[in-house]
């Protein structure tokens, strides 16, 4: 199965200037935990996390309304190919223990994965497959093996 079948086209995006305010109220409307930063081209320079959000500026005594995203942004971003095997994605996402992945097409930004889009397609990927990945993603296996 591709990528491009199960992830979610609906992706919205901040540029790097979007203060952390503004990042933050994005993610509330759209409920969503994460936000791609990208240039006026929809090329992908960062990401950001409600977790980031908390760890990179509030509980640093940053304002979040001043802040730019490009201060508390993840620059070396992890994505995948639209056209790519969905169990490749699953792998990285295991492997970097991230339940959100950027999906990009001739290096610009077409839509996002998330390990519930992989748990809703359970039915083309397999069960145990979205389990291993949901085990893999949360390191469930760490306390098991020690």
């Amino acid at each position: 199965m591709k990528i491009k079948e199960c992830m979610c086209l609906d992706v919205c995006y901040c540029n790097k200037d979007a203060s952390v305010n503004e990042v933050a109220k994005l993610m509330n409307q759209r409920h969503i935990g994460c936000i791609p930063v990208c240039d006026e081209n929809k090329n992908i320079e960062g990401i950001i996390t409600d977790r980031d959000i908390v760890l990179r500026c509030v509980a640093c005594d940053k304002d979040v309304n001043t802040t730019p995203a490009k201060d508390i942004m993840t620059c070396n971003v992890c994505y995948c190919e639209a056209n790519g095997d969905i169990s490749e994605a699953m792998n990285l996402m295991t492997d970097l223990q991230i339940r959100r992945i950027p999906v990009v097409e001739n290096d610009k930004i077409v839509g996002m994965l998330t390990i519930g889009d992989i748990a809703k397609d359970k039915n083309n990927i397999g069960a145990k497959a979205v389990s291993d990945t949901f085990e893999g993603i949360c390191n469930c296996n760490k306390n098991n093996a020690e």
